[in-house]
């Protein structure tokens, strides 16, 4: 009987079935059609095919935060997991999965977590250790939560010998006498003495911590205004010199909205000991940072909610040999902002970013950012681009083009493949915050930057399927880009998110339809490419549970995995037997396969560290090999800026697509 036949069939015993049982068996029908065809082989050749991972109960988390490890477990960190109780009780989670151990769903394993790494940033290093850096110092209160009026302090001390430990609670009075208490400990360096070059004078600069403070008593007795910006706050139990020497420096307290605020500590986390290792705090905290890795294996890190609760610029670079931080280029840039090394070494922002805006679009212009010629310029007067001081901008060019820039936050951005072409595409997007008067809550908007073009500009690209904010987007080894999930409205108010998937194709500037996944994703999802060619999605954080949004959201802690229509065409993979592990830039390495003939295409694919659909590490870098008798010899780029130093996958890709599993390959200095 033909496959044709058959669903003729198929289909008119289920329309009699709905015909005679309407409406009570008409969903149940539905469902078993729908389950029937996705599950066909021809359906899957073309589309690929979603599938449920058995996570056991115990493992269960919400999914914050995943990266895959050269070992090729996923580490996924939910720190506190978006869950003020789970933060109050120091309960702070992290699971890790190994997929090639025996079993459908493989093997799961909790790994103790020191601190709150909820919202935290992430970067694969050189050795193939993960530097997570940042979290959760303090949970937001809302303004109709706010008790007691409260604000941010500048501690300073003006003497070069004393250093100063301050526990949270201490108190500080205002001109008016009002008391005030801090909320974190801090430490307080010692003032900075610098030489005049007169004998016997030097210059002292006072040093300066940021802490956040609270009244002391609820309500509004507890408010105070200060008239002429920013007043003294008297630090009470000093006594003697040290009265003298260190107090704080604020403005006014009040009950306005608080936000989080972030921390300070860093790790790194070990895939072979499976442990994070506790490496020098940074200088300033971080809720919402990015991390780029850098051609000298260093890695930039940037803005994120300080530990008072306000986006920083003073930037920090990690060195992983020395496993400390330095001072950085003073810039700001919006909080989870999707930033992209490019191959003549600056950074690319692509106008995109997950949260915590700014509204205003000029303090927020995609551009390219010479970071190694940046200065440390403060900004102390208005002017030039959106209030940042004209000499700033010398090194950032900005780029024009990006169609509705209104609509940039929680959007997708991906360097598209191979990653020689130098072009940047963001998807998706919405309005800062919840939503803004007169703009849509989301966008099906597509824009690609080619910035090898000597004035690079934005040109609008195909729309996606639906408007979308929050959409996933993961680089397959065939050179196409897996876009799905989203949803059309803030963190899926009114039941709004979009069970789509859609494979762009850079050669056809064009979208193809996927196969659909089972579970919608807003907020706190992401998805990332597996070894073995299949891409996991995870997470979801909806603020209401049904469309009239009255009923409370929780997290969706199921896991799906997607296995792409390359893995169903009917064509055995192509597999890399052997090879060298240990690889230098500019250098040629052989690898083992019986399948050197059908290997059309080599890629170096940079696995991902992702959160909140924010993914500025993953990259797959064309690799030029020749056919040998027992395999084939492939030539690594000679470009660090292009091929960051670390752990990358190589697969070897056929004429139809389909990719071999993954070697993991390490890519050294030359």
């Amino acid at each position: 009987m033909s496959r044709l036949r058959k669903n003729l069939i198929a289909g008119a015993v289920v329309t009699a079935i709905i015909g005679v049982n309407m409406p009570a068996v008409a969903g149940f029908a539905a469902r078993e059609w729908h389950s029937y065809q996705i599950n066909r082989d021809d359906y899957k050749a073309r589309y690929g095919h979603w599938s449920f991972l058995d996570v056991p109960d115990e493992f269960k988390v919400n999914a914050i935060h995943a990266a895959l490890l050269r070992t090729g477990k996923v580490l996924i960190v939910a720190g506190s997991g978006n869950n003020a109780a789970n933060f109050d009780k120091g309960t702070f989670k992290t699971v890790l999965w190994d997929p090639t151990k025996p079993g459908q769903a493989g093997e799961f394993k909790m790994i103790d977590t020191p601190v709150d790494f909820f919202c935290a940033g992430h970067v694969l290093l050189p050795n193939g250790n993960l530097l997570i850096a940042g979290g959760t110092l303090r949970f937001e209160v809302l303004k109709s939560k706010v008790k007691r009026a409260g604000g941010a302090l500048t501690v300073k001390n003006e003497s070069p010998h004393i250093t100063r430990q301050l526990h949270p609670g201490t108190l500080l009075a205002a001109p008016n006498g009002k008391l005030y208490r801090t909320t974190a400990h801090i430490t307080v360096p010692p003032a900075e003495k610098i030489e005049t070059g007169v004998p016997g004078k030097v210059r002292i600069t006072p040093s300066e911590t940021k802490v956040f403070a609270e009244s002391v008593v609820e309500g509004t007795p507890g408010l105070f205004a200060s008239p002429g910006g920013y007043v003294k706050y008297e630090i009470q139990g000093l006594t003697g010199r040290e009265k003298k020497n260190l107090y704080a420096m604020g403005a006014s307290m009040t009950l306005e909205k608080q936000d989080y605020q972030g921390i300070k500590d860093a790790y790194e986390f070990d895939p072979i000991a499976e442990r994070y290792i506790k490496v020098q705090d940074m200088s300033e905290g971080r809720w919402y940072p990015t991390m780029t890795a850098l051609p000298d294996g260093k890695v930039m890190t940037v803005s994120g909610l300080d530990t008072v609760g306000q986006i920083t610029r003073d930037n920090e670079i990690y060195d992983p040999e020395t496993r400390t931080w330095a001072p950085g280029p003073k810039r700001f840039f919006p909080s989870y902002p999707a930033l992209f090394l490019l191959a003549n070494d600056t950074l690319f922002f692509s106008g995109m970013n997950a949260g915590y805006g700014p509204g205003q679009l000029a303090l927020r212009p995609p551009g390219i950012w010479d970071y190694r010629h940046d200065t440390d310029r403060l900004v102390k007067s208005p002017g030039g681009i959106g209030g940042v001081a004209p000499d700033e901008m010398e090194a950032f060019t900005p780029v024009p083009g990006l169609p509705e820039p209104e609509l940039n936050e929680t959007g997708a951005s991906v360097m598209l493949p191979p990653a020689q072409d130098q072009r940047i595409m963001v998807m998706g997007g919405g309005p800062v915050g919840e939503r803004q008067p007169g703009l849509p809550n989301a966008t099906d908007r597509t824009a690609i930057i080619d910035l090898k073009q000597p004035s690079p500009h934005y040109v609008r690209g195909p729309n996606l399927s639906d408007p979308v904010r929050y959409p996933s987007a993961v680089l397959l080894p065939d050179d196409t880009v897996l876009s799905f999930n989203g949803s059309t409205d803030y963190r899926g108010r009114g039941d709004s998110d979009v069970l789509r998937a859609e494979v762009y194709r850079p050669q056809s500037n064009s979208f193809h339809e996927a196969a659909a996944p089972a579970v919608g994703r807003n907020y706190h999802s992401e998805g990332l490419l597996l070894p073995d060619g299949r891409v996991l999605s995870m997470g979801s954080d909806p603020l209401f549970a049904d469309e009239a949004n009255t009923i409370p959201g929780s997290f969706d802690q199921r896991i799906e995995v997607y296995t792409p229509a390359y893995l169903h065409n009917g064509e055995k993979q192509p597999i890399i037997t052997d090879g060298r592990r240990m690889l230098t830039l500019g250098s040629r390495a052989g690898f083992k396969t019986s399948d050197a003939e059908r290997i059309k295409e080599v890629r170096l694919m940079r696995p991902s560290a992702v959160t909140h659909v924010t993914d500025v590490e993953q990259r797959s870098i064309k690799v030029e090999f020749t056919r040998v008798s027992t395999g084939i010899v492939v030539t690594i780029p000679t470009n660090p800026a292009l091929v960051p130093p670390g752990w990358y996958m190589l697969f070897g890709v056929t004429e139809k697509g389909t990719p071999s599993p993954a070697r993991w390959v390490h890519i050294g200095g030359s």
